[in-house]
C-alpha cells in the first residue's frame, strides 16, 4: 500500500475531522473523539494555525488514511515562533500499526525544521514518540502546568529540531489557551 503525506487541501478538511473523531472514539471514547475534532477546528480558526503543517496521509486512490497537525505553541508567552505543538495525530482504525503516523510525524518534523521551527512538543504515549526523537520534556525544564493531568510525567515530550534549541527553552505547558483541550467542546 502506497502512503503519500502532504498538506491538507479543501477536499479533505471535513473528511479529516470525521477520521480523527472516529479514530479517537474507537481508541478512547466518544468524548475524546469530540475533543479531538474540537481541537482541530479551534486551531484552524486561531492565530497558531500553520496550513502547511496540517497534514494528511492518502493512499494511491486518494483515500484518507491519517491526519497530523503541528501548530505554533508558547510557554508562558514565549517561543511561539520556535515551538510547535503536535496534536492531534490519528490513523484510520483499520490501518493502525502500518507506520502511517510515523511517516506523517517524520514528514512534519522535516517540514517544520525547514520552516525555521526549533522544537516540537507532544503529549502522548512515550513508546510511540521516543523512536521519533522525542524525550521527556521535564529533562529540559519544560513541565506540565498545574491544570494538566498526565498519567505520568514521561507523557509530555519534546523533540529538538535544531541542536541546542532546548538549552534556552523552558517553562510551564498551559493548554488553557485551547478551550477544547480543557474539556469545552467547540462546535
Amino acid at each position: 500500500m502506497v502512503c503519500t503525506v502532504k498538506p491538507i487541501t479543501d477536499e479533505y478538511r471535513e473528511k479529516a475531522l470525521d477520521l480523527v473523531e472516529k479514530a479517537f472514539t474507537d481508541y478512547y471514547n466518544p468524548q475524546e473523539g469530540k475533543v479531538a475534532r474540537g481541537v482541530i477546528k479551534e486551531i484552524r480558526g486561531g492565530g497558531y494555525y500553520i496550513p502547511e503543517l496540517e497534514l494528511i496521509a492518502v493512499d494511491e486512490n486518494g483515500a484518507l488514511m491519517g491526519y497530523a497537525m503541528f501548530s505554533r505553541f508558547n510557554l508562558e508567552g514565549r517561543y511561539d515562533n520556535e515551538l510547535l505543538l503536535l496534536t492531534p495525530v490519528a490513523v484510520k482504525t483499520e490501518l493502525q500499526g502500518r507506520h502511517i503516523s510515523k511517516e506523517m510525524i517524520e514528514y512534519g518534523l522535516k517540514q517544520a525544521k525547514e520552516m525555521g521551527y526549533t522544537a516540537v512538543l507532544v503529549e502522548g504515549n512515550p513508546d510511540r514518540y521516543h523512536a521519533r526523537g522525542f524525550v521527556t520534556s521535564s529533562e529540559h525544564g519544560i513541565v506540565a502546568g498545574e491544570l494538566m493531568e498526565l498519567p505520568m510525567e514521561e507523557c509530555l515530550m519534546v523533540c529538538e529540531l535544531v541542536p541546542g534549541a532546548l538549552d534556552k527553552m523552558h517553562g510551564e505547558v498551559d493548554f488553557t489557551l485551547y478551550r477544547s483541550l480543557m474539556g469545552m467542546i467547540v462546535d
